[in-house]
C-alpha cells in the first residue's frame, strides 16, 4: 500500500508495506541494560494453582512484564523525565508521523578518552535540517551488539549540549542508537536533557526523545516517514516503536 504526501514543495511516495523498524524488541532477560536498570522479565501470573503459562498446563498465557523504559530498550521520552512542568510522553506526542532524516556520525574522542557527538561532526549546511521535525542519528561504530549491551558503567557515547540546544531549533523529536543524550555519570546536570527542552528559557513541551533504537547498516541515510509508536501510558516515558518508510520522489519514479 502506497501513499503520496507533498514535503517542502516536493511529491513523494512511500510504501507502508514496507516497514524499518528501528527498535530494539522486548525480549525476556535478553535486553540493552541501562544505568543498572533490572532486565526486562516476563512472568506468568501465579495466582493459588492456576500458572499463566500454556507451556506449564495453562489453557492460557497470561504474563506479568516487569519494565523500566529508561533502562530496557528503546523508549520515547518527554520533558517530564527531568522537569515537572512537562507532560505525560501519551500528552505530549500527540502526532505519530514525521518527515525525518537519518543521518551517520562518529564520534569525537576527547583526551579523557570520552566518546562525544558534537555539532562540527553534523556539518549542519550538508545535512540541511531544514524542514524536518525528526532526526536518527546512527552512531558509529554500529554493531548488533546495540540490541542486547549492558551499557551499566562503560560511560557510552554522549552528545554535546551546544548541539542538542542547536537541533532544538530545528527539529521536535531526536532519535538516537545510544542510551543517554548525556553522559552517563554527569553529578545529575543533565545538561544535553535540558539544552534539548530548552528548561532553563521557553520550556520545549512538545518535543521527545527517543533513546536506545538500532539502525541496521542496511538502512541508508536520508529522508524518511517516521511512525513513532507508544503504549498508552501516562507517565514520562513509554517503550516505544519507531518505524522508517523510505521516501521517494514521485516524478523520479514516474519517469522511469
Amino acid at each position: 500500500m502506497e501513499i503520496k504526501l507533498t514535503h517542502n514543495g516536493k511529491e513523494y511516495i512511500a510504501d507502508l508495506h514496507e516497514p524499518l523498524d528501528i527498535s530494539i524488541p522486548l525480549e525476556h532477560d535478553n535486553t540493552p541494560i541501562a544505568f543498572g536498570a533490572p532486565a526486562y522479565h516476563a512472568t506468568p501470573l501465579k495466582a493459588g494453582s492456576f500458572i499463566g503459562s500454556l507451556k506449564e498446563g495453562s489453557s492460557v498465557n497470561f504474563y506479568n512484564l516487569k519494565i523500566n523504559p529508561h533502562g530496557n530498550g528503546t523508549h520515547t521520552e518527554s520533558v517530564r523525565h527531568i522537569d515537572l512542568r512537562g507532560k505525560s510522553i501519551l500528552e505530549t506526542l500527540q502526532k505519530q508521523h514525521h518527515i525525518a532524516k537519518l543521518i551517520t556520525v562518529k564520534p569525537l574522542q576527547k583526551a579523557n578518552k570520552d566518546l562525544v557527538i558534537t555539532k562540527s561532526l553534523l556539518d549542519v549546511k550538508k545535512q540541511d535540517l531544514q524542514n524536518i521535525s525528526a532526526l536518527v542519528i546512527r552512531t558509529k561504530p554500529n554493531r548488533k551488539t546495540k540490541k542486547t549491551k549492558n551499557y551499566t558503567n562503560t560511560n557510552p557515547i554522549y552528545f554535546d549540549p551546544k548541539l542538542l540546544s542547536f537541533l532544538s531549533q530545528h527539529i521536535d523529536h531526536l532519535l538516537i542508537d545510544v542510551p543517554s543524550v548525556d553522559r552517563e555519570q554527569d553529578g545529575g546536570r543533565l545538561k544535553g536533557h535540558k539544552a534539548f527542552w530548552q528548561t532553563n528559557d521557553d520550556i520545549a513541551l512538545d518535543k521527545t526523545i527517543t533513546e536506545m533504537v538500532y539502525v541496521d547498516n542496511k538502512i541508508k541515510d536520508g529522508l524518511y516517514l517516521l511512525n513513532i509508536q507508544i503504549i498508552p501510558v501516562v507517565i514520562d516515558a513509554s517503550p516505544s516503536r519507531p518505524v522508517l518508510y523510505v521516501l521517494r520522489e514521485a516524478k523520479c519514479l514516474q519517469s522511469q
